[in-house]
């Protein structure tokens, strides 16, 4: 053991002398503010909100800020990167081998913290008592009894790891849900489809014709903007698809466009609204009429038409003339010319969860319908919904699925099902549903908590929103002051101020954040 010091000593002196200066500044400025924070234990309600406030928000923004730049998709870049090498790791945290001439790869450190493998179950409904000091209710019970929660409200917190239940309040009650039925479409879809998968939007030309059809393949972030950033482009499938034809000696054509992958109706029970494009398999920025790309705005009537003329006018620009577009019958058998596809499902999972984006989560609901056997629509993907959640064996009593999305009022989920999909998530026998860990808002950076918690638990609280008139909830992740990666999930009805309910739910994370209740 002598031995092993005397080696790693010089080795970890050099290291802490080359560390970038800014890291020292965080470590500085955090530990006075940490070591000021009295013990959980002996803190009033109030004091549980606050106190993780000053130190969460200097120690969550100095990580942010060192672990380097978003991508398009809201997840971390130095995050993707990681995650790709660790696919071809040969350890826990190393490369294949090293390089030629290189040096060999240090051994991998023991873990910090316990697998999440350790929770047999999703959830063990036995609630654990506090080892005591102050118990979690006392907590989280004046926090969620505030008259801002309206009229009722269900609450579950589990250990991640252990799956132990440490607080429920109505746990298989089932509420409107609103936005974090998403979480519940993320992991059907991962699911039945599995991360890696990609839609595809091609051309295709019918046989012994001229007609070019363009054949919408399901993909809801299919782009036709110049700038595409990752995305799947409108514009490249045309320039493919002039190269091919101009190769063949074809420099004219009528367009048309096949939508017969999805089945049902297109618009959502709630009708026009800024908040969803009609659900088509064709369709080009979700429908939109301005630049956006998150976010309520008008969308087009049509936003299969919508994509077509674009790509027509595409074709033009790339030496192709065309006449139309117009809807086709189908294009079963016709010939490919040129496909775009996009990337791949994790990737479009956690742009739905970080965003909140009722069109992908629309779209993920029909794909997951058609892997399931069911027809591509809003009945066929609530039955598919359902039926992956059950292969995952997760707790479905007091549920009902009528979208993806959430946006229909008529859905019930409940926050012990909510808890659970997160638990999931984060086993080691599932891997294939991390994007459902990975795609949460993070509070005060990320998403539609960036701005929220301002004001405490910033960085230290990761959790999909959910706002209906009369409806506020939120279920995530937080690790709380003993160190315990906690599932929680609150849902709140007949709220009447939705401000104040927002509020009321992000002081009861932040106190879950600040607890280390036994």
């Amino acid at each position: 053991m002598r031995r092993i010091a005397s080696a790693v000593r010089p080795r970890l002196a050099h290291a802490v002398r080359t560390a970038k200066p800014q890291v020292t500044r965080l470590i500085s400025t955090v530990r006075p503010l940490l070591a000021d924070l009295p013990r959980p234990r002996s803190l009033s309600t109030l004091q549980y909100t606050a106190g993780a406030a000053t130190a969460g928000l200097v120690l969550a923004a100095g990580v942010v800020t060192l672990s380097g730049p978003w991508d398009a998709t809201g997840q971390r870049t130095a995050e993707r990167d990681r995650a790709t090498a660790l696919e071809h790791a040969r350890g826990a945290d190393h490369g294949p081998g090293p390089a030629a001439g290189g040096p060999r790869p240090a051994p991998s450190a023991p873990a910090v913290l316990a697998g999440l493998g350790a929770a047999t179950s999703p959830v063990d409904t036995r609630q654990a008592p506090a080892a005591g000091g102050t118990a979690l209710a006392d907590v989280l019970g004046p926090l969620l009894g505030s008259a801002a929660l309206g009229d009722g409200h269900t609450a579950v917190v589990v250990d991640a790891a252990t799956g132990k239940r440490l607080y429920g309040v109505g746990p298989d009650k089932g509420l409107t849900p609103a936005s974090t039925t998403k979480l519940a479409t993320a992991a059907a879809a991962l699911n039945a489809l599995g991360p890696d998968h990609r839609f595809t939007t091609r051309t295709a030309l019918l046989g012994g014709t001229r007609e070019l059809v363009l054949v919408g393949g399901g993909d809801p972030t299919l782009t036709a903007h110049a700038k595409a950033d990752g995305w799947a482009s409108l514009r490249t499938l045309a320039t493919r698809t002039a190269a091919t034809l101009r190769e063949r000696g074809i420099h004219k054509i009528a367009l048309s466009y096949d939508t017969t992958l999805y089945a049902g109706p297109a618009l959502h029970p709630i009708g026009v609204n800024d908040n969803l494009a009609p659900v088509s398999a064709l369709v080009a920025d979700e429908g939109r009429t301005d630049n956006s790309t998150s976010g309520p705005v008008r969308r087009v009537a049509d936003p299969a038409q919508d994509a077509a003329r674009k790509f027509a006018g595409f074709l033009e620009a790339a030496g192709v003339d065309t006449t139309g577009p117009a809807p086709a019958k189908g294009a079963a058998g016709a010939e490919t010319v040129a496909s775009v596809s996009s990337p791949p499902l994790s990737a479009l999972v956690e742009r739905m969860l970080t965003y909140s984006d009722n069109d992908i989560a629309e779209a993920l609901a029909r794909q997951t319908a058609l892997a399931s056997g069911q027809p591509g629509s809003f009945d066929g993907g609530a039955k598919a919904i359902a039926g992956q959640l059950r292969k995952l064996g997760l707790p479905l009593t007091g549920t009902a699925f009528h979208d993806g999305s959430g946006l229909d009022r008529d859905d019930r989920l409940t926050a012990d099902l909510l808890t659970a999909i997160l638990v999931k998530a984060g086993t080691p026998d599932h891997p294939g549903l991390r994007p459902l860990l990975t795609g949460l808002p993070i509070a005060h950076f990320t998403g539609t908590l960036s701005a929220r918690y301002a004001d405490g638990a910033a960085g230290l609280v990761h959790a999909k929103t959910g706002t209906l008139t009369g409806v506020n909830t939120l279920a995530g992740t937080v690790v709380d002051q003993d160190g315990r990666l906690l599932a929680f999930a609150f849902l709140a009805s007949g709220t009447t101020d939705p401000m104040a309910a927002q509020s009321a739910l992000d002081k009861t994370a932040t106190a879950l954040s600040a607890c280390g209740c036994g």
